[in-house]
């Protein structure tokens, strides 16, 4: 067997394969381009479905692939030596060319040739009715005891659609990683190691439950980078190979030790190279941290890698030197890491910052609920409260369990548990292809139809004719008025969503029926979709029908549009080229712009990119189009924006010598057209990105409009100018601040009247200074402060009423405290006379209740509470 690097294995396979006829194909983002109601990419053939369903026409029937891959159901257990959120699959496809014959001659061939792993240490498997496969086996050499039947080797998307016999191929590590071939097959992962995976994809499943033979079957297969680089490098775990072992070597001396030495610290490493890894490169196919989706899923990834830094003692930040090595392995690979490494390290530094600041507020959350939990009197963390913060602030249940002892309290470890299933369930629901969706793309594939012509350029009415319907039960011949469907015309001028530009809406007329549109989208690049609802009559296959979009709002869109490449150019004048896109929605009442940008701009840039943008209105620039080759297209200058899909040929929107982008989408032919361009909104969007938010035409001449109302209303209630408004509110805000401080001023001599006043109800209870007393309304915590400066060693406990509620607040000196009187005691007594609950820390606590009639009785309980602590420890 040859040893390797990852970078040799990995251009070894797909050399292989182009010598035999296949397609390179490059890597898909991570983020899914097709709608596989999937959060990520999640395997190699992600990117070939479409192919294999007839949605769209392969490059070639032969393909090769290195496709990054990112799993999110197996996070909690990464750090072990099986499982990682980001890897590399190594696949072939035949997309109805060769079969299991072509499929097994390569992998053997390209196994035991190329990587030079000796046949006697292969041991392939077979789904137990897969005759033909074992005869394939059989006739490389393989006896019938090594060809090993396994129940589970089927492979399918899900109930319906296609899938077959597989046949995995397992490899002996050698006798150092186990026993000897186990009865009954090998051991998943150990000695016996499956490397790679080839899915005979033969049959169809459809909603009947069905299943029949495809005429023309395909070929799928994976196998992961790091599984072929541990074969091939003589290693333990993928961790300890060059894909992994820079990155951990990076992180170890930040931690300051040394891999190898102890399990708790090489877990910690594990994960950090595993995360940083992912973080990597779902940065760079523009995933941003957020709240939900696929950026809650980044963040969970940073902040787990953030605080296994904390456990190796690493307290600043630290992700951006991991973040460089991980660069360094795989920039040989994927060159345009290198491109967007200044953005990778943007978005990561801020998501560091902000969670310190996070674990700041964790500390505060968990302060908070001792003290709920006290006031309570329970003795236990509710499980669900726990891993709130666990998941929303970062603390590691170790660290949780540690403060609460501390406070000598549990946590309810089957709740915890059972609330870190549930997102678990959560995350694996958003890492498997939705069913939902995967069955209307093979609806749609089923009904083999060809490209629609889109006419929208030009017009927003046109003739066609109806090639197919698309019912909820599949195709039909015909639609009824009130039901809902999918239809497909040969041309039509409705715009589908894409590029952020919503999709268009409008009517599809014949003589017997009226379709209302509410939404067009392709589920291909060359199919055109109009979902929506017949509103009345009938509609057939092959009727003559007429499809008109919604001008108005079409005319809306174009405007709002066209801006969205006005404002890019002027962000890039006036912040810089690194402010690129990094999404947008185009709406028919607004426009949303994202960019990357480190902070917030400030008003006077916000200002000079609307006057840019307003600027090339007024010059009223005419709008040119034109169609040309990619590279032709961006050899000229024409901007790609990042994570859009272009083809051969790509269209290319040119504003003068302002603006120059490629772009699909639909425009205004002169700038004039767009009318005045009102930002709403600057602020942030994620971390590392900045929003704005605008509108145009008839809209922001609304908005301007209501302003100008807004302004008469408020100049007219000063009986001023509207130019003179500024120089009003300005004196009305001196007056509201000098009458602010004359209001302080005033409460000061209230709150030291009343110090004095209740200094005399002090009194001494077996040497203790006491004092329990009802108090002016008002602050109770300034007044607090006044008196323990005033006496000292002391318990005090003061209650009021404030807007009709009893308001309860005590502290004990450390010393009385440790003589059995502690304030959370003393304050959920005296709340539980006025019918509320109280609690907090042995020095200090606060609670109250409704029952005002009460306040004395509670006084009084709580006086008698400190008499019994005092006396029963003398």
């Amino acid at each position: 067997m040859q040893q390797m690097d990852s970078a040799t294995i990995r251009r070894t396979f797909v050399e292989y394969f182009e010598r035999h006829g296949h397609v390179h194909m490059p890597s898909a983002s991570l983020i899914p381009l097709q709608d596989t109601g999937s959060l990520f990419t999640l395997a190699g053939m992600q990117q070939i479905t479409p192919f294999f369903l007839g949605l769209e026409t392969p490059p070639a029937p032969r393909l090769v692939t290195v496709q990054k891959v990112f799993r999110a159901n197996d996070i909690e257990e990464v750090g072990d030596e099986r499982h990682a959120t980001f890897f590399e699959m190594l696949g072939n496809f035949s997309v109805r060319d060769y079969f299991k014959r072509g499929a097994i001659d390569f992998a053997y061939e390209l196994l035991t040739e190329g990587y030079g792993i000796d046949p006697a240490r292969m041991y392939p498997s077979i789904h137990p009715d897969d005759e033909e496969a074992r005869d394939l086996w059989r006739a490389k050499g393989f006896a019938d005891t090594r060809i090993v039947p396994l129940a589970e080797n089927w492979w399918s998307p899900g109930p319906v659609g296609p899938n077959g016999p597989d046949s995995e191929i397992y490899i002996d590590r050698g006798p150092q990683y186990g026993r000897d071939f186990p009865e009954g097959g090998p051991d998943h992962d150990d000695r016996y190691m499956e490397t790679w995976n080839l899915v005979f994809m033969q049959y169809q499943t459809g909603g009947d439950g069905v299943r029949v033979a495809l005429p023309e079957p395909n070929i799928d297969t994976g196998m992961g980078l790091e599984r072929i680089s541990m074969l091939l490098q003589d290693v333990p775990t993928f961790y300890e190979t060059d894909l992994h072992q820079p990155v951990i070597m990076a992180a170890a001396r930040l931690g300051n030790t040394i891999y190898g030495r102890n399990a708790e610290t090489d877990r910690a490493l594990k994960i950090i190279s595993d995360h940083s890894r992912a973080m990597t490169f779902l940065i760079a196919d523009g995933v941003l941290p957020s709240n939900e989706g696929r950026g809650y899923v980044l963040r969970r990834v940073i902040r787990r890698a953030i605080r296994q830094g904390r456990l190796l003692g690493i307290e600043k930040p630290f992700l951006t030197a991991t973040i460089a090595a991980v660069i360094g392995t795989m920039v040989g690979a994927y060159p345009a890491l290198r491109e967007r490494e200044s953005h990778i390290v943007r978005v990561v530094e801020r998501e560091e910052e902000a969670f310190g600041r996070t674990l700041a507020a964790g500390l505060g959350r968990f302060d908070a609920l001792i003290a709920d939990v006290r006031s309570r009197g329970a003795g236990e963390i509710p499980g669900e409260e726990a891993f709130r913060l666990y998941d929303t602030f970062g603390f590691p249940p170790d660290l949780t369990r540690e403060l609460a002892a501390e406070q000598e309290l549990t946590i309810d470890e089957a709740a915890f548990t059972r609330a870190m299933n549930t997102q678990r369930e959560q995350s694996r629901k958003g890492a498997t292809f939705d069913k939902t969706a995967m069955h209307t793309m093979q609806a749609i594939g089923a009904l083999g139809l060809s490209a629609t012509a889109f006419l929208g350029y030009e017009m927003t009415e046109s003739t066609g004719v109806l090639r197919a319907i698309l019912g909820t039960d599949g195709g039909q011949t015909g639609l009824e008025s009130g039901e809902s469907a999918i239809l497909f015309l040969d041309r039509t001028p409705l715009y589908a969503e894409s590029g952020g530009q919503v999709g268009d809406t409008g009517i599809i007329a014949s003589d017997g029926g009226i379709f209302a549109v509410e939404d067009t989208f392709r589920p291909n690049p060359s199919l055109i979709a109009h979902r929506g609802r017949l509103i009345e009559g009938a509609l057939r296959v092959g009727d003559a029908v007429t499809a008109t979009a919604d001008s108005a709002r079409r005319d809306a869109i174009r405007r709002n549009h066209t801006a969205t490449h006005l404002l890019h150019r002027a962000l890039h004048i006036v912040l810089g080229d690194h402010a690129k896109q990094a999404g947008s929605l185009v709406a028919p009442d607004r426009l949303r712009f994202d960019f990357t940008h480190a902070g917030a701009m400030t008003a006077a840039e916000v200002q000079r990119v609307a006057a840019l943008a307003n600027g090339e209105v007024l010059r009223d620039t005419p709008i040119v189009t034109e169609i040309q080759p990619y590279a032709e297209a961006v050899a000229g200058g024409a901007m790609a924006l990042f994570g859009e899909k272009y083809g051969d040929t790509v269209r290319v929107v040119e504003i003068g010598a302002y603006s120059k982008e490629l772009c699909g989408g639909t425009h205004v032919t002169r700038t004039g057209e767009i009318g005045p361009i009102v930002i709403l909104a600057e602020e942030s969007s994620a971390a590392g990105v900045r929003r704005l938010e605008a509108t145009t035409g008839v809209a922001a001449h609304d908005y301007i409009a209501g302003l100008q109302s807004l302004v008469g209303g408020i100049a007219s209630d000063f009986r001023a100018r509207p130019d003179e408004i500024p120089e009003k509110v300005h004196a009305l805000r001196d007056q509201l601040r000098e009458r602010d401080r004359e209001i302080e001023t005033l409460r000061a001599r209230v709150a030291q009247s009343a110090v004095g006043d209740l200094l005399a109800h002090a009194e001494q209870v077996s040497g203790v200074t006491m004092l329990v007393a009802y108090a002016p309304a008002g602050d109770l915590d300034p007044l607090m402060d006044r008196l323990r400066d005033q006496l000292g060693s002391a318990v005090i406990v003061l209650g009021t009423v404030k807007d009709e509620k009893v308001v309860l607040l005590a502290t004990v000196a450390p010393e009385i405290v440790a003589r059995g009187v502690r304030a959370g005691d003393l304050v959920r007594e005296a709340a539980s006379r006025v019918g509320g609950k109280g609690g907090g820390r042995p020095e200090r606590a606060n609670g109250g209740g409704t029952n005002t009639g009460g306040l004395n009785a509670a006084l009084l309980a709580a006086r008698a509470m400190i008499h019994a602590a005092l006396n029963g420890a003398n």
